[in-house]
C-alpha cells in the first residue's frame, strides 16, 4: 500500500470531516465529491428499490491507473461512533459496472465502512473491451484491487487509522473477482467471500455455447421453456431422498442418475414428455462440455435440480449467452457465427489468448501466509455457474496446498443444496458468510457450519446447516426436517 503521508495536501488532516476529504491527493485518483448523506431511504440510480442506510459519508472518484483506464468508484464512510473498524470491499455481476448497492447498505448498517467500483465502463455490453486490452484487465482483476488501495487511504484520512480488518464480499463475477484478490493480491483482504464464482471465465463462456448448441445446432426440435417444470419434478422425485430426507431438495446432484429418457413420448410430442432431441439435448446440458479429439472434459454441466433456471442463459433465447465474448472479445469478428465453434483448437486459441481473465491460480500460499481466511460457498441448484466447478477448484487448492487439513485452516467451502445462483432456489438460501467470517478472522474461531434459512412471503419456513465441504447435512433421526438443529455435519455417506 502506498504511504498515505506522501500524498496528502497539506490542508488534509488526518481525521478530515465528509467535505474535507475532497482535498485528498492521491496519484492516479481524482476525489469528485464527497457527501454527508442522512440517516433514512436512498434511491441511487441502478437500485432496485429504495434502501434505508445509517448516516454516512459518501465519496465517489475516479481511478486512472493506465492512460486507458476510467474506474469509478465510491467509498462509504460510516461516522467515527458508528464505525466497527472494519472495511469490507464489494464486487459486481456479469460484466456488468452496476455498483452491489444492496451489499454496500448492508455493509454500512452493520458498521463497515464500505467501496465498490463500476470495474472500469458503463453497461454490461462487452463492447466496451474492443480494441482496449486494459479495460478488459480492469474489468478482470485490476478494478478491485485499486479500489481497495485508494479506499483504504480515504479511511485513514477520514478516521485517522486504517481498518484493523479488511474483507471482500462477492458472489457471481463478485465470486471471480474474490478469488483473484487471493490469488493475485494475497495482502488486501484479510478475509474473502466468494460466492459462486465465476473464475473460470473462459470455460464458462464455453459451457454456455456448448447447452445452447445442444439445443439448437442440430435439432428439429428445440426445447421449450415451458417444458423445464415436467424436468425438474422427474429428477426432484427420482433423487429427493437420496440425502435421507424427502423434502424437496436434491442434496448432492452428483448422486443424481436421473436420465431424461424416462419422459421420452411415445406417442407423438406433447406437453408431458420429451422429444428424443429434447431427450439427447438436456443429456448434453447435464453431462457438459467435452473435447470431440481428445475425451477431455472441458466443463462441469448443469446439475439436475438447476432445470427452471435455464431460460435466463440458453433456452428460449436468441443467441448463445454471451456471444459477444467470442465475437468481440476472442475473433474480433462481428459477424462470427456460433455454430462454427470448434471446442478443441477455438477453446486452446482462447485460452491462450483470454488467459487475464480467469482466476484459476490454485497456490494460495501468499494469501495464507498473510493469515488471510477464505470463505467459499455454491448453491448445488445454480443454473448460471455449474457448482461442480467450484468443488473442483477447491479440491485442486487442496492439492496444490499439501491436503485437506493445509486447506481447512484458511479455506472452506460450504455447499447449499437446493440454492440457486448467489440465492433463490428452493432450498435454504439466506446466510451470514461475512458474519462467520469476521469470527474466523478476528476471533479465530474456524465455522464449523452455517445456518442458512429459506423465505416463502417474507417468512421464514426452513432452516438448514450448511457444512464444510464434503461434509454435508445430516438429518439426526429426530425432530423437523426443517429446523437445522435436526441436522449434524458429517462426511458423505455417514448416517446416525
Amino acid at each position: 500500500m502506498r504511504a498515505l503521508w506522501l500524498f496528502l495536501l497539506p490542508a488534509v488532516v488526518f481525521g478530515s470531516p465528509c467535505d474535507g476529504l475532497t482535498g485528498l491527493t492521491i496519484p492516479d485518483t481524482t476525489i469528485i465529491s464527497a457527501t454527508a448523506v442522512g440517516a433514512g431511504p436512498i434511491s441511487l440510480a441502478g437500485m432496485r428499490a429504495p434502501l434505508t442506510v445509517t448516516a454516512f459519508c459518501r465519496v465517489l472518484a475516479v481511478l486512472r491507473p493506465t492512460s486507458d483506464s476510467e474506474i469509478h468508484f465510491e467509498v462509504w464512510i460510516p461516522p467515527a461512533d458508528a464505525w466497527n473498524g472494519k472495511f469490507e470491499g464489494t464486487g459486481n455481476g456479469g460484466f456488468s459496472s452496476a455498483m452491489e448497492y444492496n451489499r454496500m447498505a448492508e455493509a454500512l448498517n452493520r458498521g463497515y465502512a464500505t467501496a465498490g467500483s463500476d470495474t472500469g465502463h458503463e453497461g454490461g455490453d462487452l463492447k466496451f473491451g474492443v480494441g482496449h486490452a486494459e479495460k478488459i484487465n480492469d474489468w478482470a482483476y485490476r478494478a478491485v484491487h485499486v479500489m481497495t488501495d485508494e479506499s483504504k487511504l480515504i479511511l485513514r484520512a477520514y478516521y485517522g487509522r486504517f481498518p484493523q480488518y479488511s474483507y471482500f464480499n462477492g458472489c457471481s463475477t463478485g465470486g471471480h473477482q474474490a478469488l483473484s484478490e487471493a490469488q493475485r493480491y494475497p495482502d488486501d483482504y484479510d478475509g474473502i467471500v466468494a460466492g459462486d464464482p465465476g473464475n473460470n471465465r473462459i470455460h464458462l463462456m464455453a459451457g454456455f455455447l456448448w447447452a445452447y448448441s445442444a439445443l439448437y445446432k442440430d435439432s428439429a426440435s428445440p426445447l421449450p421453456a415451458a417444458k423445464l417444470p415436467l424436468i425438474n419434478k422427474a429428477a426432484v422425485a427420482a433423487c429427493d431422498a437420496n440425502d435421507g430426507v424427502k423434502d424437496g431438495i436434491i442434496g448432492d446432484p452428483r448422486r443424481c442418475k436421473f436420465d431424461p429418457g424416462v419422459l421420452l413420448c411415445r406417442n407423438g410430442d406433447d406437453a408431458s414428455c420429451l422429444t428424443a432431441p429434447q431427450v439427447e439435448a438436456v443429456r448434453k446440458i447435464y453431462s457438459g462440455p467435452v473435447n470431440a479429439r481428445t475425451g477431455e472434459k472441458i466443463f462441469a454441466g448443469f446439475p439436475r435440480g438447476s432445470e427452471t433456471g435455464w431460460p435466463g442463459y440458453f433456452v428460449d433465447q436468441p443467441s448463445p449467452s454471451r456471444n459477444e465474448f467470442w465475437k468481440l472479445w476472442v475473433f474480433n469478428f462481428p459477424d462470427w457465427d456460433w455454430r462454427t465453434f470448434d471446442f478443441d483448437r477455438d477453446l486452446a486459441y482462447a485460452d491462450k489468448k483470454m488467459a487475464a481473465v480467469n482466476a484459476l491460480d490454485t497456490n494460495l500460499a501468499p494469501f495464507k501466509a498473510h493469515k488471510g481466511k477464505l470463505v467459499m460457498y455454491h448453491g448445488w441448484a445454480d443454473p448460471v455457474v455449474p457448482p461442480e466447478d467450484g468443488v473442483r477448484y477447491y479440491e485442486a487448492v487442496q492439492k496444490t496446498m499439501g491436503g485437506a487439513a493445509k486447506t481447512d485452516d484458511f479455506f472452506r467451502l460450504f455447499m447449499a443444496p437446493g440454492m440457486g445462483h448467489c440465492a433463490g432456489g428452493v432450498g435454504p438460501n439466506s446466510f451470514d458468510a461475512v458474519g462467520a467470517l469476521d469470527q474466523w478472522v478476528s476471533k479465530g474461531e474456524a465455522p464449523r457450519r452455517i445456518v442458512a434459512t429459506h423465505s416463502t412471503a417474507g417468512k421464514v419456513d426452513r432452516s438448514r446447516p450448511l457444512c464444510p465441504y464434503p461434509q454435508e447435512a445430516v438429518w439426526k433421526g429426530s425432530g423437523s426436517t426443517d429446523e437445522a438443529a435436526s441436522f449434524s455435519c458429517m462426511n458423505p455417506g455417514a448416517r446416525p
